[in-house]
């Protein structure tokens, strides 16, 4: 599976894109006990939230918990891959 990109705005205005690749991928299907294949079908905000957040925590830009962090976010959006 190809790393999934998302773009994260928050509450405060910024803005983060990240990349989520294979460690993020795991972290949402140990939570969520859910493959991420079936993201396709069935896209849920919370599911896109938490693998936002897997990325950002996996890259240092937040130490916040899952909650804690969802608090600041606006909102998430898949976006295109970067070339």
């Amino acid at each position: 599976m190809n790393p999934i990109e998302l773009a994260i705005a928050f509450v405060d205005g910024s803005r983060e894109e990240v990349s989520c690749i294979a460690a993020d991928l795991i972290a949402f299907e140990t939570k969520f006990d859910l493959s991420v294949a079936r993201l396709q079908k069935e896209v849920r905000f919370t599911h896109l939230a938490f693998l936002g957040y897997a990325a950002l925590k996996r890259t240092g830009k937040t130490s916040d918990e899952f909650e804690v962090w969802a608090q600041s976010v606006a909102g998430v959006e898949e976006v295109a891959a970067k070339k």
